[in-house]
């Protein structure tokens, strides 16, 4: 079993190159994505990271070597406003990497980065792509609430363009299951693709602490409470479900307090409980109160962290089957697929699966299949094939 990943850095091998990573504007969960692809490489090489926006408590700040362009990220109301600090971070980009030493610039998340992409190739760099999810629909989807959808699809079209022309300039792009490859339109780029470079779970601190056989009959979102994550459906989920069934929202967000108001009765009556923010910390702890995390993730997504987090201290998943879900979401076996996002339908499976006889065994297999392929030692083998491979 890997412990954490604090415990295995300084086995970085001089035979690999150095990698640079750049990202896009960071926020919370962007950071910690980022932040254990950085214990994944350094373990194996030398790293570093150019980004924005990066928050300011940071553990990345302590433990790697950090090129930080700007405060200001480019996700503002203002569309135009968006735009010109997209291109003003591309620029600083360029600089950065220009002045940069590692052999391999690899661009987490900042697929549609055309311009740095390009300065890289020219500096002779070999350069990775590694998506996090389907940014330009991810835009879309923010866009469409501020300006017309017209402008909005014209707009996210745009993105999709420079991404695309990101992939064909790239030495390699990297995915983190070939599910997610799929459904991101990869295949096609089947020499260069390396189709298995998930991220990595902490299997002691994400662990079944709480046997799954002596835990309550509760269910439990874990994430954002925003609209893009489902949970106005969710909240109608919640008051539907009988007394014995208890639906634990875990998470902050602009739908909190729609939530308070809308479950306010099933809230008094202990039937709906709002944990609000949890500290990474404590998310173990609320991950082994669950019988079921239930999991609406949007196409946007590539393999939500939380996903592998529930699995690992053996909770199914509940979720839909986009991107890389499918992978580690293996129906009946580690999880469930939602086929619908209907209050009523997602109801009923909800309790269809709590009534399950094998739902122990689900436990177990989930808990085996992180165990097996996302443990460090799992993802830091990916990675140093990946770079031995472009090294050749």
């Amino acid at each position: 079993m890997a412990g954490d990943a604090s415990t295995r850095e300084g086995g970085a091998s001089d035979d690999l190159p150095g990698v640079c990573v750049v990202t896009h504007p960071l926020g919370s969960a962007g950071e910690n994505a980022t932040r254990t692809l950085l214990e994944i490489l350094a373990a194996v090489t030398s790293v570093s990271l150019v980004t924005a926006d990066l928050p300011v408590d940071s553990a990345i700040r302590e433990r790697h070597e950090v090129v930080e362009l700007t405060e200001k990220g480019a996700g503002q109301s203002n569309v135009l406003v968006a735009a010109v600090r997209f291109l003003a971070n591309q620029i600083r980009m360029c600089a950065a990497i220009a002045r940069r030493k590692e052999p391999v610039v690899l661009f987490f998340g900042a697929t549609a980065y055309l311009l740095p992409i390009a300065v890289a190739r020219l500096l002779g760099r070999t350069v990775v792509l590694e998506p996090r999810g389907d940014v330009p629909l991810t835009l879309r989807l923010s866009w469409e609430q501020r300006v017309p959808a017209s402008l909005a699809r014209v707009l996210a079209g745009s993105v999709r363009a420079l991404e695309r022309l990101g992939y064909r300039l790239a030495d390699a792009v990297v995915t983190y299951t070939p599910a997610m490859a799929t459904e991101l339109g990869l295949d096609r780029y089947g020499e260069k693709l390396y189709s298995t470079g998930a991220r990595y779970v902490d299997t002691d601190a994400f662990a079944p602490h709480t046997p799954f056989g002596e835990r309550d009959r509760v269910v439990g979102f874990l994430g954002r409470l925003d609209e893009e994550k489902g949970v106005r459906e969710l909240a109608a989920v919640a008051e539907a479900l009988p007394e014995d069934v208890t639906f634990r929202f875990v998470g902050d967000g602009d739908l909190r307090p729609w939530l308070q108001e809308r479950l306010a009765a099933e809230i008094d009556a202990g039937r709906v409980e709002l944990a609000g923010w949890v500290d990474h910390d404590g998310v173990p702890r609320e991950l082994n109160r669950m019988r079921l995390l239930v999991m609406p993730s949007a196409p946007t997504e590539g393999l939500p962290t939380t996903i592998l987090e529930a699995l690992a201290c053996g909770t199914p998943v509940y979720a839909t089957p986009v991107s890389g879900v499918p992978d580690v979401v293996r129906e009946g076996e580690t999880g469930f697929h939602m086929d619908s996002t209907d209050p009523g339908e997602i109801r009923r499976d909800v309790l269809d699966i709590l009534d399950r006889d094998d739902l122990v065994a689900v436990s177990a297999n989930g808990r085996r299949l992180i165990e097996d392929e996302y443990d460090f030692d799992a993802a830091t083998a990916r990675y140093r094939a990946i770079l031995a491979d472009l090294d050749a």
